[in-house]
C-alpha cells in the first residue's frame, strides 16, 4: 500500500531540509551515505507521485504510467527498491524524439527514458537536489526549487535600472548534447563521495540512445527531457557560476536560466569584455557560445532582445513620458507557437468533436499560455491573439455546419452572448509585473 500524500511528502522533505543544512554549514562537506535512500520507500513514492504528475510517454520498453497503475503502484516500487537494494538496477536506453525547436528553425532531440527509469532519477533527484542547492548562487534561476522565469526577469530589471544598458544575450551551443561527461562527474564528485550514487549517475549516461531502431552511444552529453537533466546542468554550469563571480563580476550582472544567459553591462566595453570572458569560461567547461542566437544588445539605443519567450526593450511610460522602463511582451516566436496551437485546435480534422469541447482545449491552452506571459506589458499582443483565436473558431464553426467564409461562425459567436464561453486574454495582464523595470 502507497503511504499517504502528505505523508510521504513530509518525510521526504524533512530528509531534503537535514541535507541542505549540513551542506549548508560545511561549504566542503562531501556526502556519502545516500544510496540507501534512494530506494526508501518515501522517496520512492514521492518519485513516483512526481513522475505521474507530468504525463510522461512511455520508454523503449513500452510500459506506461497508466501499465503500472494497472498492474499495481505498490508492487512496482517494491521491485524498484529490492532491484537497487540489491544492485540489479540497469537503465535501459532513452528514446529519441525530435520536436520543433522555439525557433521555428530546425529540431531539437528529446530523450524519453523508461517509467522504471524516471521515477529512479526522481529519487535521486529528492536526496541530492537540496546537497547541490546550498551551493547554488544568486545568478542561477533555471528549475530550481521556489525560482521562476519571471524572477530572473525581474533580475535583468533590476540591473537595466541600475544603469547597465548594455545586454550580452547569449546562448550554450547544443547545451545537453555537448556537456563533457568526465567533467560532470568531477562537478558531481565535489559534494558526493557516495560511489553508488556516481555510479548511478554514469549508468544513465552509458545507457545510449535509440534512433531508427539501433542504439547508439554519444561520448558527450545528458538526454534533454530526463528527470535529473535540469539539476545535472545546473551541477555542471554552477562552475561558470562561481567563475564569473569570482573573476568577472566587475564587468557585469550575470542571470542563467539553465543554458539560457543574459549579462547587463554598463557600457559596450564592459559587454565586449564580458563576451569574451563567457568564452573563454565555456572553453575551459568544454562549451561554445553558439554564435547565431548571443549578440550585444544597447538598451538604451533602442534595441531589445528575447529572452525565456518574452521580448524586452525600453518604452515610454503612459503616465509619465519622461521616464523609461523595460518592457516585456510574447517575442515573435512565441506569438507563432501560439497562433499554431490555435489552429491546430480548431482545425477541420476536430468538426466532428462537440464545440464544447473544442472550446474547452482552446481555453486550457490560452489559459496556461496568458499565465505566463501575463506578467508584462502584453495587453497589446493578448488583444491580437484574442483576434486571431476568434477568428479561427468562427471559421471551424462555419466549416463544421457546412459554410463557407467566417461569417456564419461570427453570428453564431454573437447569439450565445458570451462567445460559446470562450476565454479571452485581454483584461488579464498583471499590471504590477508590468511596470516592475522602472
Amino acid at each position: 500500500m502507497l503511504e499517504t500524500a502528505k505523508g510521504t511528502q513530509e518525510k521526504a522533505r524533512d530528509l531534503q531540509i537535514k541535507l541542505y543544512l549540513a551542506a549548508k554549514r560545511s561549504k566542503n562537506r562531501r556526502f556519502h551515505a545516500l544510496y540507501d535512500r534512494v530506494y526508501r520507500r518515501d522517496i520512492l513514492e514521492r518519485a513516483w507521485r512526481e513522475v505521474e504528475k507530468n504525463h510522461g510517454a512511455a520508454g523503449v520498453d513500452g510500459v506506461s504510467i497508466e501499465a503500472i497503475c494497472e498492474q499495481g503502484v505498490g508492487t512496482f516500487l517494491d521491485q524498484l527498491a529490492d532491484e537497487l537494494r540489491e544492485g540489479r538496477y540497469r537503465p535501459l536506453p532513452v528514446r529519441r524524439v525530435s520536436i520543433p525547436k522555439s525557433s521555428g528553425r530546425g529540431t531539437r532531440n528529446l530523450g524519453i527514458p523508461t517509467v522504471r527509469d524516471r521515477v529512479v532519477a526522481a529519487a535521486v533527484k529528492v536526496v541530492i537536489e537540496p546537497i547541490f542547492e546550498a551551493d547554488f548562487l544568486e545568478c542561477s534561476w533555471g528549475f530550481r526549487p521556489k525560482r521562476s522565469a519571471h524572477q530572473a526577469m525581474d533580475r535583468i530589471r533590476g540591473g537595466i535600472r541600475r544603469g547597465n544598458c548594455w545586454v550580452v544575450d547569449a546562448d550554450i551551443r547544443s547545451f545537453f548534447d555537448e556537456i563533457p561527461r568526465g567533467k560532470l562527474v568531477e562537478a558531481l564528485r565535489e559534494r558526493i563521495s557516495d560511489r553508488r550514487v556516481i555510479e548511478l549517475v554514469k549508468s544513465w549516461l552509458r545507457a545510449g540512445v535509440l534512433v531508427g531502431g539501433s542504439v547508439r552511444h554519444p561520448e558527450t552529453g545528458t538526454p534533454q527531457g530526463g528527470v535529473a537533466s535540469p539539476l545535472l546542468a545546473n551541477v555542471y554550469l554552477h562552475q561558470l557560476d562561481r567563475a564569473w563571480e569570482e573573476r568577472y563580476r566587475q564587468l557585469g550582472e550575470l542571470t542563467r536560466y539553465c543554458d539560457d544567459l543574459v549579462i547587463v553591462c554598463p557600457t559596450k566595453v564592459d559587454a565586449e569584455a564580458a563576451l569574451r570572458a563567457l568564452e573563454k569560461l565555456l572553453a575551459e567547461l568544454g562549451l561554445q557560445v553558439a554564435e547565431a542566437k548571443t549578440r550585444l544588445v544597447d538598451v538604451d539605443g533602442g534595441e531589445g532582445f528575447d529572452f525565456l519567450g518574452f521580448h524586452h526593450r525600453k518604452a515610454r511610460s503612459f503616465r509619465n513620458p519622461s521616464v523609461m522602463f523595460l518592457a516585456s511582451w510574447p517575442g515573435q516566436a512565441a506569438m507563432l507557437r501560439a497562433r499554431k496551437r490555435v489552429r491546430e485546435l480548431c482545425a477541420r480534422r476536430n468538426c466532428l468533436r462537440p464545440v464544447a469541447d473544442v472550446i474547452t482545449d482552446v481555453n486550457r491552452f490560452l489559459r496556461g499560455w496568458g499565465g505566463y506571459f501575463r506578467k508584462g506589458n502584453s495587453t497589446r499582443h493578448f488583444h491580437r491573439l484574442d483576434l486571431y483565436v476568434g477568428r479561427r473558431l468562427a471559421r471551424f464553426l462555419s466549416k463544421k455546419h457546412a459554410r463557407t467564409g467566417v461569417g456564419y461562425g461570427y453570428r453564431v459567436m454573437r447569439a450565445s452572448g458570451n462567445d460559446l464561453g470562450l476565454y479571452h486574454l485581454v483584461g488579464t495582464v498583471g499590471t504590477a509585473a508590468a511596470h516592475a523595470g522602472r
